[in-house]
């Protein structure tokens, strides 16, 4: 049954105190919990005896039994061929009552049979409780202990034993179905629907965890997915750049067939990664600048990358290829010779990207109409993000103007015109994505772990 030890240890001693109380003639008493089918093991529980002279009860286990903790499973106390008989085996299996109110003729007494020894008086009731209360339809699978011939016990009965009550007497005050026998029984089932009450409580609370634990794993899922997806729907912004990133891309093509002078920058940016990766080799294996030189390889080539703002490659000089340059050089002496060079190329390469952005470089442009030029060249400079998101609104007019001939002209419309619809939602689904993570985030504040009994 699912029940603490210390509250079945104060349930039982309350029966205890109570028979003990009822019964002046009762000297001891003692219950043992019946585990479940098929072991059915018999524990010692909680024991109580009164004392000559105050008549108060004394707790615990004066004496050394076979079933104190973790006491014996139904193999070794049921009725079997050439071992000493049982009382506990009988109400067990019989799901009777045992007296002994004549110790000279008890048949199960192991005292006696094992030592020559008289039992005192006592009586042993099973505490019994319905199969479907405690395992409601699946009765029909449960697994039956068997008997000493291979028999199922219980197997046609409607209850299960989940304790049995001993009550000692003292000497020739008790016999076989007299009034102690029949108030130890009547409190034995006040007993079992008492431990009934408390399984079903520890069940619940088991179940209320369990349910606690799956809620909040559920919830838990729930904001994984959902920040996921908010995930998801912020590469958007990712991708509608990417898209624009072509538009800058052909405009840079115009740009340099109008101003000849701009395509030198590919080859400065070719003669920093020449110099650059003739150096390298010869740090001798410092790490770090190593490490330095090869993510500077990388950025110079994002500056070569033509569908990437101009004023995001001159803050990519500026923050980030420079001050690896200015460290290379201060730190090292492999490129001594050439320090000039690298400088002045620097220098060069960030004069022309300021020209890129230029806007009246745009006039020199010739074969396309002012408002075609105006509208490309504020592309060009738009970086999307959730705050300008309306400006795609501009993008797709840009792409509707007739003088506009680029390749992929009707795909990159196609393709913003579906982000622009995406983009019209995503603000109710962030504002609803927040309301349910908080929501769920509650969810799980609320779901403490459960305290119940083990």
């Amino acid at each position: 049954m699912l029940i603490g030890l210390d509250l079945l240890g104060k349930t039982c001693k309350e029966m205890i105190d109570t028979i003990l109380l009822i019964l002046p003639h009762a000297t001891k008493g003692t219950i043992y919990a019946i585990g479940s089918l098929p072991d059915l093991r018999a524990v010692r529980v909680s024991s109580g005896a009164r004392t000559q002279e105050s008549k108060a009860i004394q707790w615990g286990f004066p004496t050394v039994s076979d079933y104190a903790y973790p006491g014996k499973t139904w193999a070794e106390y049921r009725d079997e061929p050439g071992r000493p008989l049982e009382a506990m085996g009988w109400c067990v299996e019989k799901q009777k009552s045992w007296t002994v109110d004549d110790p000279q003729e008890d048949s199960r007494s192991v005292r006696k049979q094992l030592m020559g020894d008289l039992e005192d008086f006592h009586h042993m009731e099973p505490v019994l409780l319905p199969k479907r209360d405690l395992h409601g339809n699946n009765t029909h699978s449960l697994e039956y202990a068997l008997d000493g011939r291979g028999n199922p016990i219980w197997q046609d009965s409607g209850h299960v034993v989940v304790a049995v009550v001993k009550i000692h007497f003292t000497p020739y005050t008790i016999k076989r179905g007299d009034r102690s026998t029949r108030i130890i029984k009547k409190l034995s089932r006040t007993l079992g629907t008492e431990w009934l009450s408390l399984h079903l409580r520890e069940a619940s609370t088991r179940a209320r965890k369990r349910l606690d634990q799956e809620r909040i794993a559920s919830c838990t899922l729930l904001i994984h997915e959902l920040r996921n997806t908010l995930f998801r729907l912020g590469s958007i912004m990712s991708a509608i750049d990417a898209e624009i990133g072509f538009l800058r891309e052909q405009w840079e093509v115009r740009l340099e067939h109008a101003c000849p002078e701009l395509q030198t920058r590919r080859s400065l940016i070719l003669k920093l990664d020449e110099l650059l990766a003739e150096g390298l080799p010869k740090l001798n294996g410092a790490a770090q600048l190593v490490e330095l030189g090869e993510k500077l390889l990388a950025q110079q080539k994002e500056i070569a990358d033509l569908s990437r703002a101009p004023q995001w490659r001159r803050t990519c000089l500026d923050e980030r290829v420079r001050p690896k340059w200015d460290r290379l050089l201060s730190q090292s002496q492999v490129w001594d010779a050439h320090r000039e060079e690298i400088e002045r190329v620097l220098d060069h390469l960030r004069a022309l990207i300021r020209m890129a952005m230029n806007e009246n470089l745009a006039g020199r442009v010739r074969d396309l109409p002012e408002d075609l030029k105006r509208k490309w060249q504020k592309v060009t400079r738009t970086h999307f993000s959730m705050e300008n998101r309306f400006e795609l609104k501009e993008v797709l007019q840009f792409l509707d103007h007739p003088a506009l001939e680029i390749p992929h002209k009707h795909q990159s419309r196609k393709v913003l015109s579906s982000f622009q619809v995406l983009l019209e939602v995503i603000p109710e689904i962030e504002d609803k994505s927040t309301r349910i993570l908080h929501s769920l985030r509650s969810a799980i504040s609320e779901c403490s772990p459960s305290t119940g009994s083990i």
